[in-house]
């Protein structure tokens, strides 16, 4: 589990760098236009932590690393980011560490990923006070939550559940365009948000986008290792 994740960050890392103009066009519109670059800021340092952080002592368990990593991921984004992106990304991050943790060694990886989203959503609307519909992150990440809730309910694996999120939260941040921001700089605009896509919403779906990406790769690569 802990190599998946450190691949996915890798790549979202790589995504983040590419799309770093759009997302800050995005926050251009309705925000304070720094969106994409605070957030490639956060995740280059991400990359740097990885490069210079040790291996885990033999005997590690692989929940007990891979919490760890989540955890150091996500104090690198709060000390690193800008913005609201940085507490409400690292948040999320250390929200998640924590439900790997309490899923346990026992729990399949797409248990402890459900656990973990389902986590960091709660966390990002405790830490913001707020919830779907007010045209932020949420819209994309909580729909995510529920899809993948859902998709692991029906037996997925780690491959479907991830598909399935990020379906929902494309769709989720598609469908803030027509929203009215109440929540965030977004909301000093009043009627003017209209018409934007929520650029927290879109980070939100790229970085499970990836996540999806990350994980059915791996999936085919343990199929053709078994082939």
């Amino acid at each position: 589990m802990q190599d998946g994740v450190i691949a996915w960050l890798r790549a979202a890392a790589v995504r983040v760098h590419e799309q770093a103009p759009a997302l800050t066009a995005l926050d251009q519109a309705i925000g304070d236009g720094d969106h994409g670059i605070n957030l490639d800021r956060g995740f280059t340092a991400i990359v740097a932590m990885l490069d210079e952080r040790p291996a885990p002592e033999d005997g590690t368990a692989d929940a007990t690393a891979t919490a760890d990593l989540l955890r150091q991921a996500g104090k690198t984004l709060i000390s690193k980011v800008g913005g609201a992106s940085g507490p409400l990304y690292g948040t999320a991050f250390l929200r998640g560490a924590g439900a790997v943790t309490g899923a346990g060694d026992d729990a399949s990886p797409a248990a402890a990923f459900v656990a973990a989203l389902e986590a960091a959503a709660g966390g990002i609307s405790a830490l913001g006070k707020s919830t779907e519909g007010e045209k932020t992150m949420l819209d994309a990440l909580f729909p995510a939550s529920r899809a993948a809730r859902a998709a692991l309910d029906g037996g997925g694996d780690l491959a479907a559940v991830t598909a399935a999120a990020r379906d929902a939260a494309a769709e989720g941040a598609a469908a803030t365009i027509p929203l009215l921001a109440t929540k965030g700089r977004a909301s000093y605009l009043g009627e003017r948000s209209i018409g934007h896509q929520d650029p927290g919403a879109t980070s939100a779906t790229l970085l499970l986008t990836v996540l999806a990406e990350t994980a059915a790769a791996g999936a085919a690569g343990s199929s053709a290792a078994t082939a």
